[in-house]
Formats: C-alpha cells, structure tokens, sequence
C-alpha cells in the first residue's frame, strides 16, 4: 500500500485539542469536522490540503484526549497519513480504526521538507523521495494493512464476518 502526498510539517506534541478544538466536538458529521482539522496552526487548512496530502511531526502526535473526532477529521479533510517520530497510543489505534494511517518514522521530520511530495510504502516502511532518497519507517503488519486497505476496523470485521457466511 503505497500513499501518495504533499508534506505538511508540524513539531511536537500536536494534542488533539490542537487537530480538533473541543468546541466541535458536538458535530456529527465527519465532513463538518473536516473543516476545522488544524485551525488553530494553519488556518482554513482544510481549504488548502489537497487528498492524499502527508501530515509529518515530531514526537507525541495525538496526544491529549482520546476522543476519535481527531483523526476523523483529519481523514475526512483529505489527509492521506500522518507521519510521526512517535504517537500517542490511543490516537495511533483510533487511526488505523478509522482507516487512517500512522507511520512512525524517527527521522522523517527531520530530512522531509514542507510542499515536497513524498510516497510512503506502508508495507516496507519506506518513505520515498522524488529525488530517489529513502527514510525508513515501521513496516505495518499484515492485519493492519488488511485494516486500512479495507477502509477501517468496522469495515474490515464485516468484510471477515461476510466472508464466514459464505463458507
């Protein structure tokens, strides 16, 4: 599964509140969301991403809360990964749950460069440069590729449920 994207670089320790202000929080429509994904550091980002588009950042993406609306919102605004020194656990499993992918790569927010475009390989754990340099990060099991190939956890557990109803 290789994701294809602009950089977008961000430091540490972007908490949830930061992703998505608390005060959105009574939205229910993921789209809604979207549109304040990372106001307060960029604003009307959800203007300016386009699909696909890599959000890479320093240690402890995540942190904070352990609310889902975060990485919902930024799916929904078009983020094809984020790409991290380190996550925070529960924001790393809402991810992956939801269908979005986090990459922990140690060095890549030191050597990516903000606009490049990038194409990170989930199963090799390569992200790859248009100049043909490589950064290394975590390669994802099987059933977490399986996850996000299949949209999500949901997705996925009703893929297998259907699959046993055949048998």
């Amino acid at each position: 599964m290789i994701l294809k994207g602009k950089v977008w670089l961000f430091g540490d320790n972007v908490d949830t509140d930061v992703v998505l202000p608390g005060k959105y929080l009574v939205l229910t429509d993921p789209n809604e969301l979207a549109e304040h994904a990372l106001e307060g550091l960029v604003a009307d980002f959800s203007s300016k991403i386009a699909i696909g588009d890599i959000i890479v950042a320093g240690k402890n993406f995540g942190c904070g809360s352990s609310r889902e609306h975060a990485p919902l919102a930024l799916k929904y605004a078009g983020v094809g990964a984020v790409v991290a020194r380190s996550f925070s656990r529960i924001f790393y499993r809402n991810a992956i749950n939801i269908g979005l992918p986090a990459v922990v790569s140690p060095r890549a927010r030191d050597v990516l460069k903000e606009g490049e475009i990038v194409a990170v390989d989930l199963e090799n754990g390569r992200i790859e440069r248009k100049n043909g340099e490589a950064v290394e990060a975590e390669r994802y099991p099987q059933f977490l590729l399986d996850i996000l190939k299949d949209g999500g956890l949901l997705q996925n557990l009703k893929k297998r449920v259907e699959k046993e109803k055949i048998k």
